[in-house]
């Protein structure tokens, strides 16, 4: 039985991501307004979890405390197999020098291993908060596999997405249209099972 219908018509999304922003606001369509958390509180939660569940409810209460609205957070991040699963939760921080820099890192990490051994999946985990101390998070998770490129294509996207090979599509992430990426990305799975959960889909 799904959930109630949202109760609110306006949330605070827990990041300064203006990527994701646009990308969740697009997925929730007209149902409610997404708003910055930069709209309310500059700086941002220290992200001190060892899972990416834990760090998307850290940066949820964060958001709904500094707000007093509702909030909505995505930890979400890149898991390769040949490196163990990383950079994981590390993936933005990769290199510690922003999208380019981690493209760059991941590159030569992997440099030389073929194709059979390049297998990746981004994660992506949502929590929604209806208040700073709601004990009922609603958490939902999204997987999207792929392997990664040994040169990055394409110029649209954020993050790893020139270097992220999607099967399904026969391009890379950062080669897809915003609207193809929207309806199979791992941000897309997780918002499609919230919105399941809240009654919206």
């Amino acid at each position: 039985m799904s959930d109630p219908v949202l109760p609110f018509d306006k949330l605070v999304l827990a990041s300064g991501n203006t990527g994701k922003l646009a990308e969740l606001q697009a997925m929730l369509g007209n149902a409610v307004e997404v708003l910055p958390q930069s709209r309310f509180v500059q700086e941002e939660a220290e992200e001190t979890g060892l899972t990416f569940v834990e760090n998307a409810l850290i940066k949820a209460r964060h958001a709904a405390r500094a707000s007093g609205l509702p909030a909505l957070a995505d930890d979400s991040g890149l898991a390769v197999d040949a490196l163990g699963g990383a950079p994981g939760i590390y993936s933005a921080r990769y290199a510690f020098g922003g999208d380019a820099a981690n493209n760059v890192k991941l590159m030569d990490e992997l440099r030389g291993l073929p194709d059979d051994q390049r297998g990746a999946r981004f994660i992506c985990v949502l929590a929604l908060l209806h208040h700073a101390d709601d004990p009922t998070p609603i958490i939902c998770e999204g997987v999207w596999e792929g392997r990664i490129l040994s040169e990055p294509r394409g110029t649209n996207g954020f993050g790893y997405d020139p270097l992220f090979w999607v099967p399904e599509a026969g391009r890379a992430s950062a080669e897809l249209t915003a609207a193809e990426k929207n309806g199979m990305s791992h941000r897309a799975r997780a918002m499609q099972r919230l919105r399941e959960r809240l009654g919206l889909a």
